[in-house]
């Protein structure tokens, strides 16, 4: 049967409401309708099914966010096809960040089906759609496999949600996005100036450390540029 074809058991099913709705999103009916609620609920909202673990669509974000990776590489790899791997990594990093996604998330209207117990927070986290969607991501993966969900991100998120002259053209707020990692994976940091603009050269050498490793080291006239470019470095090195 196509994937576009309304299958009987949608007829019949509790949640028919949320297979419909999810079908306008997909342009398809999902198979497994428990793998896509679960990609909806946030940790805070989980129940625990054994120590240390519960059924949050944390896994499901960790498996999309890998796919989303893969598949933009792959886009990126065949549409630039001169282009050296600094500019794919840097093109790669701007369509994957946690803004983007979040951006995405929004636009897809993720939000309305988000389960979060908002009594945990002061302030929910924006983080919170941008997860939605690649657990998203990560439960169309396990339900139609990765050509479904490769042909999902290139023409219903890429061709319609994201601007690729804006990408190419546009810088990255690397620090903001670096601060933004560091608070949800709760790690420590701090910028290190190593040389503060005194010197003949008037150039800022600027170390930045996460948990007492070095991330990034770079230099500039300006202090705020070196503390972008060594976040920079440090969100391509640990892949954020």
């Amino acid at each position: 049967m196509p994937i576009f074809s309304k299958p009987l058991r949608v007829y019949f099913s509790p949640d028919k409401k949320f297979h419909e709705s999810i079908r306008n999103i997909l342009g398809f009916y999902p198979g497994n309708i428990a793998l896509y609620k679960l990609a909806f609920r946030h940790s805070s909202a989980a129940l625990l099914i054994k120590e240390g673990v519960k059924d949050s669509n944390e896994r499901l974000e960790f498996l999309g966010d890998s796919v989303i990776g893969t598949v933009v590489a792959d886009y990126l790899f065949k549409k630039f096809p001169f282009k050296d791997e600094g500019f794919l990594t840097k093109m790669r990093s701007k369509m994957v960040s946690r803004a983007k996604h979040n951006q995405v998330a929004m636009k897809l209207g993720l939000n309305k089906f988000i389960e979060v117990d908002n009594g945990r927070f002061r302030t929910q986290p924006s983080s919170i759609n941008g997860d939605a969607y690649e657990a998203l991501i990560g439960a169309i993966y396990l339900d139609k496999g990765f050509k479904a969900v490769q042909h999902f991100i290139l023409t219903r998120i890429i061709n319609v949600h994201i601007d690729m002259e804006e990408v190419e053209t546009k810088e990255i707020d690397f620090k903001s996005k670096f601060i933004e990692w560091v608070q949800k994976e709760k790690k420590e940091y701090r910028f290190e100036i190593i040389a503060d603009g005194g010197s003949a050269d008037r150039q800022f050498i600027i170390q930045l450390v996460v948990d007492n490793q070095i991330a990034g080291i770079a230099q500039h006239v300006s202090k705020k540029r070196a503390e972008q470019m060594a976040c920079e470095q440090a969100c391509i090195a640990l892949e954020i």
